[in-house]
């Protein structure tokens, strides 16, 4: 089979790297690159036999991501993020595709739980992430978040699931929710991009009603609500506070 290194950025995941690393027993080189855990990530992942190495400078997920791979000794990568891992049908198609591989990328369905229920509605499935390339076919986007392969070449699909623990409980929910808000801010206003508390509630608005009902988001039941109001609330939150980064630097209306 042809040589396979997995990459994953880190930062205390100590309760997700177990059981992402030990999904992959068949990688021929397992890089993690650590942005400063202070937990018991590094020693965890050193104790299963992966190459870990210590960034501290975080410029983003894209930029973190190159770095890592930049760390790569084989001709194929498999990126993961902590919080996923192969389900075994994924496992199998992997081996068989790099015995002989028709393709210099290729997607794969994931599936997702949100506080404990998988969620196979509201625009979360089959959420294809191309995670699976030849190390010279493509690269990772420089976005500070939402970060995605760039490649020139046809992508291939897969049909065996990755599974992603994303969220594990509400509190996780709070937590990403303000953190990718804000860096998605960021990213927004680095594009030149400006916003309004009109527009901001505008955007919140849309969210909901495309995630319930165009992704059919009722379908997964009490959840599928919840999530909705999540995925509202996270964009509201997001373009409030391109908003706020507007008016702070002189380029929004003040506010009284």
């Amino acid at each position: 089979m042809t040589r396979l290194s997995v990459i994953v950025i880190t930062k205390n995941e100590a309760a997700n790297i177990e059981a992402c690393l030990r999904s992959v027993p068949f990688a021929d080189q397992i890089v993690v690159l650590d942005s400063g855990s202070t937990d018991d990530t590094v020693r965890i992942a050193r104790s299963l036999g992966a190459d870990v190495s210590i960034s501290h400078d975080w410029q983003g997920f894209g930029i973190q991501k190159n770095r890592a791979l930049a760390l790569v000794n084989s001709d194929w990568v498999l990126s993961l993020d902590a919080d996923e891992r192969l389900s075994p049908e994924l496992q199998t198609e992997i081996r068989a595709v790099l015995d002989a591989p028709r393709f210099d990328a290729y997607s794969i369905p994931r599936l997702s739980s949100f506080c404990g229920q998988y969620m196979h509605h509201s625009g979360w499935y089959p959420d294809r992430v191309t995670r699976l390339f030849r190390r010279q076919a493509a690269r990772f986007s420089d976005d500070l978040v939402h970060e995605r392969i760039v490649t020139s070449s046809v992508v291939g699909k897969l049909r065996a699931e990755l599974l992603h623990e994303s969220y594990r409980n509400f509190e996780a929910v709070l937590d990403k929710a303000n953190r990718y808000s804000s860096a998605g801010a960021q990213s927004l206003q680095n594009r030149g991009k400006t916003a309004s508390l009109q527009t901001a509630l505008g955007h919140g608005l849309w969210a909901f009603f495309r995630t319930y009902f165009l992704r059919l988001g009722f379908l997964d039941g009490r959840m599928g609500l919840v999530l909705a109001i999540s995925i509202a609330e996270g964009t509201y939150y997001r373009y409030l506070k391109l908003w706020l980064l507007g008016r702070d630097s002189g380029e929004g209306p003040p506010v009284s």
